[in-house]
């Protein structure tokens, strides 16, 4: 097993029998629910590694679940990928802004699912990512999402924090906004290059003013983290 548990939110019996026969041959654990209510408890109570979710659903939306999922800090590290019949590209981009890390139409093939879960998977889980990291006394620890420092715990949103993870763990190189969002946000994801200027000054206040000197801007390109002066 690959220690992953994938929860599948769609109305249609058949569709989630055909998807956990998938998951379950690509070595998947599988929860399922047939709406938006059911999904919600299961996420709160069980905490999947992913959720395959369908946009239509009696009652809330599929669309409008993300949503929620991605205002509450306790889920909204969880991926999403949104299933659906539509094919317009206004869709598309809703469902991505909805939150979504990525986004597959129906009719697909379980083939093709189970790649796009991987990809998406690989990308949430960065090489790497169970390690503590620790630079001049400022800890970050994977395992329970925490932040620390001499004096005592940082407080910061799930972005930013995913952004220090980043850096602490690619340091002394300079990264574009653009690398950065599809490092941090993930590919797919449509999202303004203005964004990381916002999440790069919100860690940095979060951080402080012992450490914020270590999120280092280089003109005219983006962003490094280093303890060495810029």
């Amino acid at each position: 097993m690959t220690g992953k548990t994938v929860l599948i939110v769609d109305d249609e019996a058949s569709i989630r029998e055909m998807i956990a026969v998938a998951l379950e041959m690509a070595d998947y654990d599988y929860l399922e629910a047939a709406d938006a209510l059911d999904a919600h408890a299961m996420i709160v109570d069980k905490k999947p590694d992913l959720i395959l979710l369908d946009w239509m659903l009696p009652g809330t939306s599929g669309i409008e679940l993300a949503r929620r999922l991605k205002r509450d800090e306790t889920t909204a590290e969880i991926p999403i990928i949104m299933l659906t019949a539509k094919v317009e590209e206004d869709n598309k981009v809703q469902g991505l802004e909805s939150g979504a890390d990525d986004y597959i139409t129906k009719p697909f093939s379980p083939r093709e699912l189970v790649a796009r879960l991987k990809a998406v998977l690989r990308r949430t889980t960065p090489a790497g990512v169970e390690t503590p990291v620790e630079v001049n006394g400022l800890h970050l620890d994977p395992t329970s999402h925490r932040v620390t420092t001499p004096t005592g715990a940082v407080d910061m949103g799930p972005t930013e924090y995913k952004l220090l993870q980043f850096f602490m763990t690619h340091q002394e190189r300079v990264y574009t906004r653009a690398q950065l969002l599809d490092q941090v946000w993930g590919g797919n994801v449509y999202v303004e290059e203005r964004t990381v200027d916002v999440h790069i000054r919100r860690l940095r206040k979060a951080l402080g003013e012992k450490y914020d000197h270590l999120i280092q801007t280089v003109r005219g390109t983006g962003y490094r983290f280093s303890t060495r002066a810029a």
